[in-house]
């Protein structure tokens, strides 16, 4: 067109219109070819449109108008392919991402071998900004661990000898050694790879809904185009509303919001496997949601213990944590991990002896130790009046009871339970606003489990004992409601997760299976993720409607103007550039978030991961006053004032200058929102935990040389049970505010 345009200025028309004619033939040609290929395949696009365009411009001499419409049509696809790259950045990013090579141990030294030669049980050296080559364990050194690129959490984390590694982070810290769990074909990044290929290949209905709906166009293009010729009887009006009509362009604007809405949740750690999963995930009416490590965390985790008036309880938990190292047993791994959340040192066991599925024995230091179950520690510890109240403590249903034994007699016990996500009830409420009008819990847990946890969230149905069949059934059976989204995370899962309209597997730690079976598999272990995407994809399609819309409607506008002579054909073709290109470029804005007022990071709680992680570590504190209340009654008279004063410099110590930094946070969330009262009851407790610190303080020191009598005591041991359990219940408010702030960053 500019080479057309230049000869044109230097006087040589008839040089113009030849160069603009065989430009115009090419593309003409090029796309015939594509049209009669598309023919055969059964496809019906509005590309014909575009190549009567041309062909009419070609055929009446109006050679400008023809190769605009090229321009715009070469253009057009220039641009989708442009909008396709970028939205796919994050995608194609992990392909790019996967390492070749990985150094592993080998006769007394280090070879780089492919990856595909690691088999499971190889020792692995990953140094500092390598990518994690396979699915495996620490072996040694501490490993600090990049995992945006998987999960979308931007601060690095820290795993330990033993702690598991996903394929696919980036070691952010010094060298470390991994252990090989998997091949590198079966790992997490190479499942995750063949998800985000399946992912890049689908196509979303919508586009070819629009293929559909291309034959009216046309139809309505012809009758407009054929009107005007006979009614004016000037040929070129109708090739001016066939000029405004071409919208092939705008078509691309539907791909291009899906795919960008695609890119958007793999940003969030959730891939979305085609275009057809992203728009039915944006109608969901009705959700059905496993328990069993979807609601619920899934994994065992410390919820009480009972420890001898003799023992403090942060050295209770070592011992047993200890010699639970020793043992790969799931319930052996909650109690380490729960040992390290709470800062601990664990020695090295020795002597380890095991009896599978029943506990272990061995010596932590100079102390012989039992860890395991009822019969096998009573067995072997002898009966005191201590033992027989741990014999009935321990009976709670939906728990795991470890008990302990130290150097023969029976120290305490410890409870195990799988605990209802953080942010269960953030999504549940999300999730109804969002337009879902039922919720409905499905699980093949005892009934009385599953109606606690349904009682706990406030759903509308519980099913429990399921069976995969019964899963499957369940899903039918509501589709009476409406499109069903299916959430899980097991084997059993997959049957439901396939039946689904949308299924949704949490693969940060669900089985392959779900995965495979799954159309939504969210990498991260949280469900609030589910939210976040359930959002971008109603946005992503609610602009790609507006394209649509805006698009044809305005298209139809320039038709009838130009078939009542408004505009020449060469108008008609920039008029039609203009449109084009505005769509496609506000189908890009499903590539960024809605613009709000408050975000994590914009709101300058930085802190926000720290004090999360706190929450944590400060276990063994609140462990500490439930231990102290229950130790009280059995303290003589002078060493209770020395034991609460011991409690009131670690709660000085620990507790209360965390609760200072998340009042900092609330401030700078009432900042950034402009409402001076957001959180007030949050700060209120924080208040009330400060008064009842205060207040033990003045119990303490108003307490007579010989030990406070029997009221005083009283006073204290209700005092401490009530900062026991506001301070626990307000660490779960807040895990939940922190987590809904993440959600709500889509």
């Amino acid at each position: 067109m500019l080479a057309g345009a230049v000869a044109l200025y230097a006087g040589q028309a008839g040089l113009a219109a030849s160069i603009w004619v065989a430009g115009t033939a090419v593309v003409l040609a090029i796309l015939v070819v594509d049209i009669v290929v598309s023919l055969r395949r059964g496809e019906f696009g509005l590309d014909l449109i575009a190549a009567l365009a041309m062909a009419g411009a070609l055929l009446f001499g109006e050679h400008l108008a023809g190769i605009i419409v090229a321009l715009m049509f070469t253009g057009g696809e220039a641009l989708e392919g442009f909008a396709q790259r970028r939205a796919r950045r994050e995608m194609t990013a992990l392909l790019s991402r996967m390492p070749r090579t990985a150094a592993r141990y080998a006769q007394g030294g280090l070879q780089e071998v492919a990856l595909a030669e690691l088999v499971p049980g190889d020792r692995v050296l990953v140094r500092r900004g390598e990518v994690v080559p396979v699915d495996g364990t620490v072996g040694a050194g501490v490993a600090v661990l990049d995992e945006s690129a998987l999960t979308g959490e931007a601060l690095p984390v820290r795993r330990r000898v033993g702690e598991p590694v996903m394929s696919g982070v980036t070691n952010a810290g010094d060298a470390f050694d991994l252990r090989a769990e998997s091949a590198a074909a079966d790992s997490t990044y190479a499942g995750i790879i063949r998800l985000v290929e399946a992912a890049q290949e689908a196509k979303a209905p919508m586009a070819r809904l629009a293929d559909r709906f291309a034959l009216l166009f046309l139809a309505l293009t012809l009758a407009i185009a054929g009107g005007a010729w006979a009614w004016s009887g000037e040929a070129v009006r109708a090739l001016a509303v066939i000029v405004v009509a071409t919208p092939c362009p705008l078509i691309l604007a539907v791909p291009v919001a899906i795919i960008s809405g695609i890119s958007r949740c793999a940003k969030r750690g959730v891939i979305v496997k085609g275009g057809g999963a992203l728009e039915r995930l944006a109608g969901v009416r009705t959700v059905l949601l496993d328990k069993t490590g979807t609601v619920t965390d899934g994994r065992a985790r410390l919820i009480d213990m009972r420890v001898r008036d003799d023992l403090d309880p942060t050295e209770f938990l070592r011992l047993a944590a200890s010699l639970d190292q020793g043992s790969p047993h799931v319930v052996a791994r909650a109690l380490v991990a729960a040992a390290r959340e709470r800062g601990l040192a664990l020695d090295t066991p020795t002597d380890v002896r095991e009896v599978a599925g029943s506990g272990v024995a061995g010596r932590v230091g100079e102390r012989e130790v039992l860890v395991g179950g009822w019969d096998f520690v009573s067995a072997q510890a002898a009966s005191s009046p201590f033992s027989r109240e741990i014999g009935a403590w321990i009976r709670r249903e939906g728990t795991v009871a470890v008990v302990v034994a130290v150097d023969g007699t029976i120290a305490g016990a410890l409870l195990l339970a799988d605990q209802v996500r953080p942010e269960a009830g953030t999504v549940l409420r999300h999730l109804r606003d969002a337009g879902v009008r039922r919720i409905v819990l499905v699980t093949g847990d005892r009934a009385d489990l599953a109606a606690g946890v349904a009682a706990f969230l406030g759903v509308d149905d519980v099913r429990s004992e399921m069976k995969p069949q019964d899963k499957t059934m369940a899903v039918e059976a509501e589709r009476a409601n409406g499109p069903v989204l299916m959430v899980g995370d097991g084997v059993n899962d997959a049957p439901a997760l396939a039946a689904a309209d949308i299924g949704v597997a949490m693969g940060a730690r669900g089985a392959a299976a779900s995965s495979e079976a799954a159309d939504v598999v969210i990498l991260v272990d949280r469900l609030d993720r589910l939210v976040s995407a359930m959002r971008i994809a109603r946005r992503s399609r609610a602009i790609a409607l507006q394209s649509v819309y805006a698009g044809m409607g305005l298209s139809l506008l320039g038709m009838v103007a130009a078939a009542f002579g408004y505009l020449t054909p060469v108008e008609g073709a920039l008029l039609q550039e203009a449109i084009d290109v505005a769509v496609i470029l506000n189908a890009l804005r499903a590539l960024a978030g809605p613009i709000r007022i408050l975000r994590r990071r914009e709101a300058g709680e930085e802190d926000v991961p720290a004090l999360e992680a706190e929450h944590r570590t400060l276990g063994d504190v609140i462990d500490d006053i439930r231990a102290t209340a229950a130790r009280l009654p059995h303290l003589p008279g002078p060493d209770v004032r020395q034991e609460l004063a011991r409690l009131d410099g670690v709660l000085h110590e620990r507790l209360l200058p965390h609760e200072e930094r998340d009042e900092r946070v609330y401030a700078g969330l009432r900042r950034r929102s402009g409402a001076r009262d957001a959180l007030a009851g949050m700060s209120r407790t924080h208040m009330e935990i400060q008064r009842q610190v205060h207040n033990l303080a003045s119990l303490r020191e108003a307490l007579p040389d010989d030990g406070p009598g029997e009221e005083q005591r009283y006073e204290i041991e209700r005092l401490l049970h009530g900062l026991e359990a506001i301070t626990r219940l307000h660490f779960a408010q807040e895990d939940e505010i922190y987590r809904s702030l993440d959600a709500d960053g889509e």
